[in-house]
C-alpha cells in the first residue's frame, strides 16, 4: 500500500504526486504501462467531454471533466519527466512566456484598441515565433490531428490572410454547385479515388461556404446529426406504434412516417418558439 495524506481538499501539487505514485514501482500496474501514445485517445476523449459539459453549461460537469482533462496533461508530463525531456514546470514556464510574448499590448507598449488589432498582432507574432516565413507554413502547421471539418475551416481562413478566397458566401456556394457536378460526373464515371477526390473537394467548399457565411461547420454538422438523431427515433416511435419494425418496411414506406416525424418536430419547434415570445411579450 502507498502511503499519501488524506485531505479535505488537494491541490495541483497533490495531483502531481499522486500521479508520480501510480506510476512508481508499488503503484498501479496499468498506470506504469502507458506511454504517450497508449493514452493519446484518452487526452481526445476528455478534451471532448469537457466541450460537451461546456455546451450543456453543467457547471458540475465542467468541473469533473476539466480534471481529466487535467490529469491528462499531468499524466503527458509525469511521462517526459521519467525520461528526463520536460516535467510539468517547464510546460507552465513555455506557456506563460509564450502569453506574454503574445500579448505585447497588456506587457509591453505596444497599442491595441480593439481585438482585431490584437488578432493580427497575435498572429504576426505567432508566425515570427515559429519560424513560419511563407503563408503556406501557416497552413501546414494547422494541426492534421484536428477533426478534419474543423481543420478544413482553419486552414481556409488562413489562406484567405494571403487574398486566396472568395469575394462572399454567394462565390463560395458557387463553387459548392460546381463542385457538386463534378462529385456526379465521377459518380458516372464509376471511379472510386475521382469519387473519393470530388467529394472531398465538395466537402471542403461547403466549409468555406460555412465560413463565408459565419458559421462553424463541425457545429453545423453536430446539429444537423443530432437532429437526425432525434427525427429517427420519432419516426422509428411512430412505425413501433403501429406493431412494426422498420427493417420489414420498404423506403418508400419509412419515408411516410419520415415526413409525418418531421412536421411533428417542426410544430413543436413552432409553438416551442411561439411560448417564449409569448413569455418575452408578458415580460
Amino acid at each position: 500500500m502507498v502511503e499519501f495524506e488524506q485531505k479535505p481538499q488537494y491541490t495541483i501539487a497533490d495531483l502531481r504526486e499522486i500521479v508520480r505514485l501510480l506510476r512508481s514501482p508499488g503503484g498501479c500496474p496499468w498506470d506504469r504501462e502507458q506511454t504517450h501514445q497508449s493514452i493519446r485517445n484518452d487526452f481526445l476523449e476528455e478534451a471532448y467531454e469537457a466541450v460537451e459539459a461546456i455546451d450543456l453549461a453543467d457547471m458540475a460537469l465542467m468541473r469533473e471533466e476539466l480534471g481529466d482533462v487535467l490529469l491528462q496533461v499531468v499524466f503527458h508530463c509525469t511521462l517526459a519527466q521519467e525520461e528526463n525531456q520536460f516535467d510539468f514546470d517547464a510546460v507552465c514556464d513555455e506557456i506563460c512566456k509564450k502569453l506574454i510574448v503574445r500579448h505585447p499590448h497588456v506587457f509591453g507598449d505596444v497599442k491595441a484598441e480593439d481585438t482585431d488589432t490584437v488578432l493580427k498582432n497575435w498572429d504576426a507574432i505567432k508566425k515570427e515565433t515559429k519560424g513560419q516565413e511563407t503563408y503556406a507554413d501557416t497552413l501546414r502547421s494547422v494541426a492534421k490531428s484536428l477533426p478534419a471539418l474543423t481543420r478544413a475551416q482553419k486552414v481556409g481562413k488562413r489562406a484567405a490572410r494571403a487574398g486566396m478566397d472568395f469575394g462572399d458566401a454567394a462565390a463560395a456556394f458557387d463553387c459548392v454547385r460546381a463542385e457538386r457536378a463534378e462529385l456526379q460526373a465521377a459518380i458516372s464515371d464509376g471511379n472510386a479515388a475521382d469519387m473519393e477526390e470530388e467529394l472531398g473537394d465538395l466537402l471542403f467548399s461547403c466549409v468555406n461556404t460555412a465560413r463565408h457565411l459565419g458559421i462553424d461547420a463541425e457545429q453545423a454538422l453536430t446539429k444537423a446529426t443530432n437532429k437526425f438523431i432525434d427525427r429517427f427515433a420519432a419516426t422509428e416511435a411512430l412505425v413501433a406504434a403501429q406493431n412494426l419494425q422498420m427493417p420489414d418496411l420498404t423506403l418508400e414506406e419509412l419515408d411516410v412516417y419520415w415526413e409525418d416525424a418531421k412536421a411533428s418536430s417542426r410544430q413543436e419547434t413552432q409553438e416551442t418558439e411561439e411560448k417564449e415570445n409569448e413569455h418575452h411579450d408578458q415580460i
